[in-house]
């Protein structure tokens, strides 16, 4: 294969790339509901400090999310106010049909500077990951009670604007839903319930009723 190829493939990932990135001037994604059927995201509970994540029951009168991908049926109210880690977006897989970005949210110390600066962070797959160099910057358990990855699907397409312009060290506010979400050949999402949990099943998976945010 000649130099000249090499470049023009090259050149189409590099395209490819930023079509698919949060820079990317086409529109943001949102889940389409059920024809005939209304996707009204009502607000939950809602944080009235910067405290802990606040998660508040479900009301009775409160109906599930009916999307063409799944039906989505509220577990929990959430509201959040949290430093982003990281963000990284999806277009492949079913998760992808709901949630096109998970963000890792850190609240508490977890939102601090000299904390961060002592972690490495990623994320891959639907996971969150974290090291620390010598000593960890908290303990352990700390670290993982009050961070954790998030996946997010918008409501709305202001929620889905709002979630593209979110960057890694943005303070954002999200109020919504966890949910677990059901398709009807039988695959399932299911969002934890807990902040202190880790593994596989940790994630909140979050019906974004409302997304702001602020740069650091």
């Amino acid at each position: 294969m000649s130099g000249r190829t090499w470049l023009i493939l090259l050149s189409l990932l590099a395209v490819a790339g930023w079509w698919f990135s949060p820079q990317s001037p086409r529109a943001a994604r949102v889940p389409q509901a059920i024809a005939g059927t209304t996707a009204g995201c009502r607000l939950p509970t809602g944080l009235r400090d910067e405290a802990e994540p606040l998660q508040s029951p479900v009301p009775s009168s409160l109906s599930p999310f009916l999307l063409k991908a799944a039906t989505l049926t509220p577990l929990a109210g959430f509201s959040i106010d949290a430093r982003v880690l990281s963000r990284e977006d999806y277009s492949l897989g079913r998760e992808a049909d709901l949630s096109p970005t998970d963000l890792a949210l850190g609240w508490g110390r977890m939102r601090e500077d000299a904390v961060l600066d002592q972690l490495s962070i990623s994320q891959s797959g639907r996971w969150y990951n974290y090291r620390w160099a010598n000593q960890p910057p908290l303990p352990p358990y700390e670290i993982a009670s009050s961070s954790a990855n998030m996946h997010m699907i918008p409501a709305d397409q202001a929620t889905a604007d709002a979630l593209k312009d979110v960057r890694a060290g943005d303070r954002v506010r999200i109020d919504g839903w966890l949910v677990e979400a059901q398709a009807p050949d039988g695959w399932h999402w299911r969002s934890s319930t807990r902040r202190d949990d880790t593994g596989d099943g940790a994630c909140e998976v979050i019906y974004v009723c409302s997304l702001s945010r602020a740069t650091q």
